[in-house]
């Protein structure tokens, strides 16, 4: 995982955060240990929403972008560009299940068209646009099908039709759904015009975030794991994640998970 550019989209969330953290370390740790002749061969890029993060290191880049405007992703890549000739890996890690206002619906008679909207917004489309304008970046990585380049996103089990046996959560579980039909055209187009990259759509586990925070109560003991750990697997599996795997639907160990 050395010597390349990452992009983690949503770096100051509860698992984004975690990964940018264990990126900069690993590299930090690295550039201590000699392992690598250049100095911060490894950059890594981060967007935040709002306010940016007081976290700094030498090789971390804040961006601003706001995923649910194109404009505002246009803008962030332009501004990567200006930097860095290519990304080898685009992580996003932004969610949305509930809000100040709004819960996941356990009825048909709860749904509310904007609720509905926002989530097909923030959890499907958003990586549809961030991989339309970083595809140049990612073209010019160097790649081969044992090292491809990688495009993953985070998605949820429940977002599995084949695992849905309980129901309800109708705007989380279509949107994420949606994703994962996003993602695996995205992988057939790109595997015939982008070659040698692996897009790739991942379960975190259930992770003490806020986004999980309301619904913590029905977490089997031993299975709500922390931001650092979930960062971890996730960063494992996708080392490990060949060109052919392109299409895959994943969780934090490796695992394959029915669409």
């Amino acid at each position: 995982m050395n010597n390349k550019i990452y992009l983690i989209i949503g770096g100051t969330g509860g698992i984004g955060q975690a990964m940018v953290k264990q990126l900069v370390q690993e590299s930090a740790a690295d550039q201590n240990d000699g392992a690598s002749a250049k100095r911060h061969s490894t950059r890594v890029f981060a967007t935040y929403h709002r306010s940016e993060p007081n976290f700094e290191a030498e090789n971390l880049h804040w961006i601003p972008m706001n995923i649910s405007d194109e404009d505002s992703i246009q803008k962030a890549v332009d501004t990567i560009r200006q930097t860095v000739d290519h990304v080898d890996w685009v992580i996003n890690c932004v969610g949305l299940l509930h809000t100040k206002t709004a819960q996941p619906e356990k009825a048909l008679r709860q749904i509310e068209t904007e609720f509905f909207l926002q989530n097909m917004q923030i959890n499907a489309l958003a990586s549809l646009l961030i991989a339309k304008h970083i595809k140049p970046l990612l073209a010019k990585a160097e790649r081969s099908a044992s090292h491809p380049a990688i495009f993953a996103t985070i998605s949820a089990r429940v977002g599995s039709i084949t695992d849905n046996q309980l129901g309800g959560w109708y705007s989380y579980r279509m949107s994420k759904a949606a994703l994962n039909m996003g993602m695996k055209n995205l992988s057939i187009e790109w595997g015939r015009s982008l070659k040698e990259v692996c897009v790739v759509v991942m379960q975190p586990g259930t992770v003490n975030t806020q986004l999980s925070a309301p619904f913590q109560g029905n977490v089997a003991e031993g299975h709500l794991f922390s931001p650092a750990y979930s960062a971890e697997c996730l960063l494992e599996v996708l080392s490990g994640m060949t060109a052919a795997q392109s299409g895959s639907f994943v969780d934090w160990a490796g695992e394959s998970i029915p669409w």
